[in-house]
C-alpha cells in the first residue's frame, strides 16, 4: 500500500511540476504524501498523567512562575513566550542573572554566568515529539533537546530548573536544586492546594507531579491549523499558488529526507556542519561530540528566527543558502567538521525559488494561545525578569 501511495504522490508531483513551471494554471491533487501531512486535531498523552483541567491550569501557573529558579528571576516563559512563539528571538538564551525580552535582553552583571548554549526552540506542538509520517507518537518516549539526552516532556521540564545557565544560578547545587524548588513551592499555600486538587493527595506537591503539571500545560501549546494543515484537510484555497509550487520543490530539493512527518523532522540526528555561535566561548559538538544535532520541526517557522541550533542563520534565505555553500563543498561549514563527515541526505538543491521559503511560511500557524497569567501565586514577575 504504501509502495502504491509513493508512487501516485510521485506521479501526481511530476504531473504538477510540469504544468506549473510551464506556465499553465493547474491545481495540485492532494495525494497521500509519503513524507508529511496534517497535524492531528488532537493530543496524547502519557497514560500516567492524562489531561485534566486542573492539572493544565497548576502547569501554566507554573510555566510563568520564576520560583521555580534559584535567583527568581528566570520561568520556563523567560526563554519560551508567546510573544515569540513560545521561543526567545535570540541567537542563545540569556537565562539566570538577564533582564528584558527578545533583542533587549540582556545580563545585568557580565561574566557571571554563561550563555545558555543552545538557540531556544519553540513549545509549540512539542506535544508532538516523534511524531512519524503514519502520525503514531509515543509521548512517553517523545525525544526532547538537540542532543536526544532525554525523553518525555515530563522529563524535560525539570532539566532547565537544574541546568546553571537556565534556571538554577548559584543559589542552589545540581543536586539539590529540584529538592529546594519544591521545598519553596511547599510554603506557598496557593500551590499545596492547586497541587492537591490536581493530582487528588495530600502529598501532592513532588517533583515528579511538578513535571506531569508542566508537561500538561505544555501539551495544550498547539498551532496545528496553518494554511498547509487546511490545505491537507481539503481546504484548497487555504495556501497560495507560490505555497504549492513551493511544497513541489520541497519534495523535488529532498527537504523531505530529513524534514518528514506531520513534524517536518525525523527526530533524528545529522551532522550538517553548521558554525558555532562565537559568543558562545567554545564548540558545541553535540550527540556524542560528533557535532550531530536534531532535525528541528519546521512548524511555525516563520515566528521562530534565528535558526539552527546556533543561532547563526537570521533567516529562512539564510538557512538555505548555508545548505547551498555546504553542500557545494564546506564554504559554511564548521572549521571542527570535514567534509567526509557531512550526512550523507545533504544534496544540491535541484531549484532555487522563493516558492520554498513561502512554502515554509504556510506552516505557520498564529492562532495560538498567547495568554499570559495577570499574576502568579509566588507574587513574583510573572515570566521573570522581562522588563
Amino acid at each position: 500500500m504504501k509502495t502504491f501511495q509513493t508512487t501516485c504522490s510521485i506521479i501526481i508531483t511530476a504531473i504538477y511540476v510540469l504544468s506549473v513551471y510551464s506556465c499553465q494554471p493547474a491545481e495540485l491533487v492532494v495525494a497521500p504524501q509519503q513524507s508529511f501531512g496534517a497535524l492531528p486535531l488532537m493530543t496524547d498523552a502519557p497514560a500516567d498523567n492524562p489531561q485534566t483541567a486542573a492539572k493544565i491550569a497548576l502547569g501554566k501557573l507554573l510555566f510563568y512562575d520564576p520560583v521555580l529558579s534559584g535567583n527568581k528571576d528566570v520561568a520556563c516563559a523567560t526563554c519560551h513566550h508567546p510573544n515569540f512563539g513560545y521561543s526567545d528571538g535570540l541567537e542563545l538564551p540569556l537565562g539566570v542573572g538577564a533582564q528584558g525580552q527578545g533583542l533587549t535582553r540582556h545580563f545585568t552583571t557580565s561574566g557571571k554566568i554563561p550563555l545558555t548554549k543552545r538557540n531556544s526552540p519553540s513549545l509549540l506542538n512539542v506535544a508532538f515529539n516523534g511524531i512519524d509520517e503514519g502520525s503514531n507518537y509515543d509521548p512517553a518516549n517523545a525525544p526532547m533537546f538537540y542532543d536526544l539526552r532525554t525523553k518525555s516532556l515530563e522529563n524535560q521540564s525539570l532539566m532547565p530548573i537544574s541546568t546553571f545557565e537556565e534556571m538554577r544560578g548559584d543559589a542552589f547545587t545540581q543536586t539539590n536544586a529540584i529538592d529546594s524548588v519544591i521545598a519553596r513551592l511547599r510554603a506557598i499555600p496557593t500551590y499545596n492546594k492547586s497541587f492537591k486538587e490536581a493530582f487528588k493527595t495530600e502529598l501532592a506537591v513532588t517533583a515528579v507531579n511538578l513535571g506531569k503539571a508542566l508537561a500538561a500545560y505544555e501539551r495544550t501549546l498547539l498551532a496545528n491549523n496553518s494554511p498547509f494543515d487546511r490545505y491537507q484537510r481539503g481546504e484548497k484555497s487555504a495556501m497560495s499558488d507560490a505555497q504549492k509550487r513551493g511544497m513541489v520543490l520541497f519534495l523535488q530539493n529532498g527537504c523531505n529526507a530529513c524534514h518528514n512527518g506531520p513534524m517536518f523532522s525525523d527526530y533524528k540526528t545529522h551532522v550538517l556542519g553548521v558554525v558555532d555561535n562565537e559568543k558562545l566561548g567554545f564548540s558545541d559538538k553535540g550527540q556524542d561530540d560528533n557535532y550531530a544535532f536534531r532535525t528541528p520541526t519546521l512548524r511555525n517557522v516563520s515566528l521562530t528566527a534565528p535558526y539552527m541550533h546556533s543561532g547563526k542563520q537570521q533567516t529562512l534565505e539564510e538557512v538555505l543558502n548555508f545548505y547551498d555553500l555546504v553542500r557545494d563543498g564546506g564554504a559554511a561549514l564548521n572549521s571542527n567538521v570535514k567534509v567526509n563527515q557531512l550526512d550523507s541526505l545533504l544534496k544540491p538543491r535541484v531549484t532555487q525559488s522563493s516558492d520554498l521559503v513561502e512554502f515554509l511560511r504556510a506552516l505557520t500557524d498564529h492562532s495560538f494561545d498567547k495568554s499570559v497569567p495577570a499574576n502568579v501565586p509566588s507574587r513574583l514577575p510573572v515570566g521573570g525578569n522581562l522588563n
